[in-house]
């Protein structure tokens, strides 16, 4: 049986992940998940009599414990979501940023080289360590271009710097030690169990409960929109047939404004909440002040993964988003034991 070892694993794109490596057979998934406020052991109660699943809460910068866990479980395959990920947090207070994404990696690659040396030569060669990172490290795109894996780093937020930071660090200690790694480097993901500060989710929130749905400057900032299980899809197809030391950039072919996207979920709550007294949902947008160092366009292209590894997104943003919405609606619950904890819905990264 092949043994994962997740990092995040209880966070949004990694409670995602865990859920459709144990939905397949084969594996056994150890998470190692801090707890912080968006690790939420909600998104993985059911799994919790799996037998195939083993939760342990602590931090990826504690060398000991991640140390006695590579040697307990002796995985074959370590796959690092672990991070801060929200850029307005990360403008009101960069340094978890930089001890999670930068020390945390840094520490989470010496466990893995010291495990990867104590292996037979077999075992070796099958050892992966995938660090999961994001297109904002490429920085700003003008109205035309994407993204390659070629891409020279430019990145503008205390978040992105801190992974573009740890993106090298991988590189570097597969160039240096001959480490296998694998990067990726994904669009805006959306779907099931986002934390409520990321646009989809807090827009859907406000909505059902006649809120203002805060807008960016003028809406018109544009992503690329990838739904968390493609992403989640894509990992597993880079795991099996990646090369070690290569990047691939995931995407999921939707450049949307901020604004659109607004729009969209209105037009959707409208439609699936015919009763809501705050319909048309439009009517709740407010124009806010940006965010500093906003980055006006990201756009992945996804080629490499697509023409090496044959990956290709199977939602469509129109698919993908009822999808989402139609989850939130059916889980209000979760989202309101989420709510009633230190985040309300303000805004934040505004100082």
């Amino acid at each position: 049986m092949r043994v994962w070892l997740v990092t995040g694993g209880s966070g949004f794109i990694g409670s995602n992940f865990v859920r459709q490596a144990l939905a397949g057979s084969g594996v056994r998934v150890i998470n190692l998940d801090l707890l912080t406020y968006a690790g939420n052991p909600e998104n993985l109660r059911d799994l919790e009599i799996h037998p195939d699943y083993v939760f342990i809460q602590g931090d990826i910068g504690d060398s000991g414990l991640v140390s006695r866990l590579l040697r307990e479980h002796r995985p074959d395959t370590l796959i690092n979501f672990a991070a801060e990920s929200h850029v307005d947090r990360s403008i009101d207070g960069p340094a978890a940023f930089i001890a999670t994404n930068i020390n945390g990696t840094h520490r989470l690659l010496e466990a893995a080289l010291a495990h990867w040396r104590e292996l037979s030569a077999p075992a070796r060669g099958e050892f992966r360590f995938l660090h999961v990172s994001t297109d904002e490290v490429y920085g700003s795109l003008g109205k035309t271009g994407l993204f390659t894996e070629t891409t020279p780093y430019a990145p503008n937020s205390p978040y992105s710097a801190s992974k573009a930071a740890s993106d090298h660090l991988v590189r570097a200690w597969h160039h240096t030690y001959g480490l296998p790694v694998l990067t990726t480097n994904c669009s805006n993901n959306y779907g099931p169990y986002q934390y409520p500060e990321k646009l989809i989710p807090l827009v859907i929130m406000n909505a059902i409960a006649g809120k203002p749905l805060p807008i960016y400057g003028d809406g018109l900032n544009i992503r690329d929109w990838l739904y968390v299980e493609d992403h989640c899809r894509a990992i597993q197809t880079v795991l099996a047939r990646g090369r070690p030391g290569e990047v691939y950039n995931i995407g999921g072919h939707n450049e949307l404004t901020n604004l659109e996207i607004v729009d969209t979920l209105c037009d959707l709550l409208d439609e699936l909440l015919p009763n809501s007294p705050y319909k048309p949902h439009r009517g709740l947008k407010s124009f806010v002040k940006d965010r500093p160092g906003h980055d006006r366009r990201y756009a992945i292209d996804a080629g490499k993964v697509q023409r090496e590894l044959g990956w290709v997104p199977q939602e469509t943003f129109q698919t993908g988003i009822r999808k989402t919405v139609a989850w939130y609606l059916e889980h209000r619950e979760w989202y309101g034991r989420v709510m009633d904890g230190s985040y309300r819905g303000e805004r934040l990264g505004v100082i």
